[in-house]
């Protein structure tokens, strides 16, 4: 059943690509195992990331079940899509329930999708990495697969408008190798491998992007380390904190 929802959304998504003329450029999707359950690890820059995610899966004939916030899946057009899609809810007041959840989809073979920063970062930078992807990895037996999307942010992101139109918009997405989430090492110490590597994609995303802000008005999108004026890291925690 959850077949039945998934690949129609995924051709949905395909037709939208197509109508907004969007460059996607996507290497290393041979990274992603044909069978078998992994963890896909990614980093979080926009509200469309899982579509981009799971879209590098696809090479491989395989779907990704995201963990997601509950508020989703209590939507009444959404809600009903992300069930039937095999997703999985996190009430983050319970995180236990969707720990589990995940744990049991790897088990069966699944390919769950996790964002260990939780939220969407609005530097555009790496926030810091929550254990929980080393940790459900290391207890079903399975790999991790960093990733990085670099782009999406220009689409949909936290504190900018939506921007749905034809506008030839670049995505770069870069997965890298397996992490093997050995039993013998701590979470912490994968977690922190996990995170360098994602990094190390994400620069390497940044790097092949082909087009550059067009002017002072088109530098939100590029993070301040780059010559953007999107907030640094600092800047964002302190309006937080407020």
């Amino acid at each position: 059943m959850a077949e039945l929802a998934y690949r129609p959304a995924i051709g949905l998504a395909q037709t939208l690509f197509k109508a907004w003329d969007l460059k996607i450029d996507l290497k290393g999707t041979e990274n992603i195992p044909r069978s078998g359950g992994a963890v896909l690890v990614s980093n979080h820059i926009s509200y469309l990331d899982f579509i981009f995610d799971g879209l590098a899966a696809l090479p491989q004939k395989r779907l990704v079940r995201f963990m997601a916030k509950e508020s989703v899946f209590r939507h009444k057009i959404s809600g009903p899509l992300m069930r039937n899609m095999k997703h999985i809810p996190v009430d983050r007041k319970n995180g236990e329930v969707a720990y589990a959840h995940a744990l049991d989809s790897l088990r069966s073979g699944e390919i769950v999708g996790v964002f260990p920063e939780a939220t969407i970062s609005q530097s555009f930078t790496l926030k810091s990495f929550k254990s929980g992807a080393a940790r459900m990895a290391q207890e079903a037996g399975v790999p991790l697969i960093p990733m990085a999307v670099w782009g999406t942010q220009r689409l949909w992101t936290k504190g900018h408008p939506r921007h749905f139109k034809r506008s030839h918009i670049p995505i770069t997405i870069r997965v890298g190798e397996a992490i093997e989430a050995s039993r013998d090492k701590y979470a912490g110490a994968i977690t922190r491998q996990l995170r360098e590597r994602v990094q190390e994609l994400l620069e390497a995303a940044q790097r092949a992007y082909p087009v550059r802000p067009k002017g002072p008005n088109d530098t939100w999108w590029m993070p301040a380390h780059l010559g953007g004026t999107a907030p640094t890291p600092e800047e964002v925690k302190a309006a937080e904190a407020r």
